[in-house]
């Protein structure tokens, strides 16, 4: 059965390779489905994300397995949690009651847009159309902006009413144990060790516990400081996800649809460029592009994202991407959609497991904030400082404005609009493709609200 549906003998491999290539593949991105309800978690019921992650990383990853047959994973980006927790529902709407619902919508019409894009196959040619500076830079942006949320929900970087921001206190269990936890992954991650990021974060959850226990870490529940021991009194906790499912807002789109259409951009436009890297990166780790360097069933393997983004949306959750952590998955010998299975698979056991992933606070998943950070980061490093002038700076306001405005659409928008104003400044007008055009114009728009709204 598994030969005649995903090839095995064609592409060198066996079940048992297979099989074990999809749990390693789950355990080094299981840290999503704690890292996801923390994010996520400050503007929505936290165990509906989670049922939401698991069901939509799963639904997603199948998709992918039987549709493409390719060993890749996805659930919900990080970058675009972030983006949608953040920028959006505290920054942009202010907090309000309906935000998340908003930033859902949002997700919902990025998800159908993707999949028209994906049958038409304009979605490559869309990437192509984007300076590969501003790419890297937006990249490395969203790793800064990232690991600052990281260091925030640890208390290792805390307001300060002199410098805006400050170091937080050593007194504080929260923020030796999450600098603690990254040394464990940057140590783990040396020796190749599988699911290094979840370790990482279970060991900082093991010894929060045990500094709990010794009274260093103290339970507050006015303070939003709670226990660290899973309670299992209440069941699995999986009746949430009545709070997050098909919770749209399309009255609030249509009184402000300028609004909408930059944050839906936003969302489409991280979403684009990530998923196509991340795929090629991964197809290109097991073999499997062709002699031109291209991926066969490009289309179906775009299409499985699409569809996961819509099912993330109507469960719940932020934007769901592929993950290049399956990458750890070809390395064990992953080659086909059996590995992906496998690993959807795994999604769907883990709801047995929510009041522990429930249990995880914000400071045992910012190691992985970090880390993930730094990796997202490396993008900088390719990046041509001794190029056109244009290109550089596009991505440095990139890089800057995401941590510095707390807000990845931000980034992308001072990005894009400097660098066609250099452009058309130098007169290379030919050098901007229409698609930088369309953003162009969609960015200078939402100034114009910005403007209008303070006036």
């Amino acid at each position: 059965m598994f030969e005649k549906m995903f090839h095995l003998k064609e592409h060198g491999t066996t079940v048992k390779t297979e099989v074990i290539a999809g749990l390693t593949t789950f355990l080094t991105m299981a840290y999503i489905l704690a890292v996801n309800p923390n994010i996520l978690g400050t503007v929505m019921d936290r165990s509906g994300v989670f049922v939401a992650t698991a069901l939509a990383s799963a639904i997603a990853t199948f998709i992918m397995a039987f549709l493409a047959n390719y060993p890749i994973a996805l659930s919900a980006g990080l970058g675009l949690n972030a983006y949608f927790a953040y920028t959006v529902c505290l920054g942009e709407l202010g907090g309000e009651a309906n935000a998340f619902q908003v930033a859902l919508t949002a997700v919902l019409v990025e998800g159908v847009i993707f999949v028209l894009l994906s049958a038409l196959k304009a979605r490559e040619q869309i990437i192509n159309g984007i300076p590969v500076n501003l790419k890297n830079g937006i990249s490395a942006g969203i790793g800064l902006f990232i690991a600052f949320i990281g260091m925030q929900n640890a208390g290792v970087i805390v307001a300060n009413d002199a410098t805006i921001v400050g170091l937080g206190s050593f007194g504080e269990a929260q923020v030796c144990l999450a600098l603690i936890g990254f040394l464990i992954i940057l140590i783990l991650a040396h020796y190749k060790v599988p699911g290094s990021v979840l370790i990482g974060i279970l060991a900082t959850w093991v010894l929060g516990i045990c500094a709990e226990k010794l009274g260093w870490y103290h339970v507050d529940a006015e303070a939003g400081v709670y226990s660290l021991i899973p309670n299992f009194s209440q069941g699995l906790q999986l009746g949430g996800i009545r709070n997050t499912a098909f919770q749209f807002d399309f009255g609030w789109v249509a009184k402000h649809m300028i609004q909408f259409v930059a944050i839906t951009f936003s969302f489409l436009y991280v979403d684009l460029f990530d998923t196509v890297g991340t795929v090629v990166a991964v197809a290109d780790k097991a073999d499997l592009l062709d002699k031109d360097g291209k991926l066969p069933r490009v289309g179906k393997v775009l299409m499985s994202d699409a569809v996961g983004t819509i099912a993330g949306a109507c469960l719940g959750t932020s934007t769901i991407t592929s993950f290049v952590e399956s990458s750890a998955g070809v390395a064990a010998g992953g080659r086909t959609g059996l590995t992906a299975a496998t690993t959807g698979l795994m999604f769907l056991v883990s709801l047995i497991l929510s009041p522990i992933f429930l249990a995880i606070p914000g400071f045992a998943t910012a190691p992985a904030l970090l880390y993930v950070g730094m990796l997202m980061l490396s993008s900088a490093k390719k990046i041509s400082f001794d190029g056109d002038i244009a290109d550089v700076a596009g991505a440095y306001m990139a890089i800057v404005m995401m941590p510095l405005a707390y807000s990845i659409a931000t980034g992308i928008m001072f990005a894009i609009l400097t660098w066609v104003i250099i452009k058309v400044a130098e007169g290379k007008f030919r050098d901007v493709s229409p698609v930088m055009w369309v953003v162009f114009v969609l960015f200078a728009l939402r100034i114009v609200t910005l403007v209008t709204n303070f006036m």
